[in-house]
């Protein structure tokens, strides 16, 4: 059975995006592993047994938040767009362009925040923006065409 072109770039996009944003989840409490401290008093019982309770999160834990916040905030709506642009059965071309460039744009991001990366997270910020636009306009496109 011959698979759609477009479905496949979405799921790829789904499954990396998904990637990132579990990792990035992930390194949020190895940070805090590192900090050894904790907003909760329960956690410090169990969890990280003996952490320092703390009233803000720990600069290195908020980085990672940081960046897991704006990537979820970003990637969310992006893939619904796929979705429904995927489901308007467009160029295979065009959608894995469209997926790929995204979904490159927010590993990229990701690594330039956790590492304090500047202009490199500016513009992958800005190449994963310009992915959604154009996705968007695609949509509407092929919506009212």
């Amino acid at each position: 059975m011959a698979k759609d072109p477009v479905l496949v770039a979405y799921t790829l996009t789904v499954v990396v995006n998904t990637l990132n944003l579990t990792a990035l989840w992930v390194l949020s409490g190895v940070a805090r592993g590192g900090t050894k401290t904790t907003l909760n008093p329960e956690d410090a019982q169990t969890i990280l047994r003996g952490a320092a309770i703390v009233e803000a999160e720990p600069a290195a834990v908020a980085r990672v938040l940081r960046a897991h916040r704006n990537s979820f905030d970003n990637t969310i709506p992006f893939l619904l767009l796929a979705f429904v642009f995927a489901a308007m059965r467009p160029s295979a071309l065009e959608a894995q362009i469209i997926f790929g460039t995204f979904t490159a744009a927010r590993l990229v991001f990701s690594v330039a925040y956790l590492k304090g990366l500047q202009p490199w997270r500016s513009l992958a910020y800005g190449v994963g923006m310009l992915a959604t636009l154009a996705l968007l306009v695609e949509v509407c496109r092929l919506t009212f065409a």
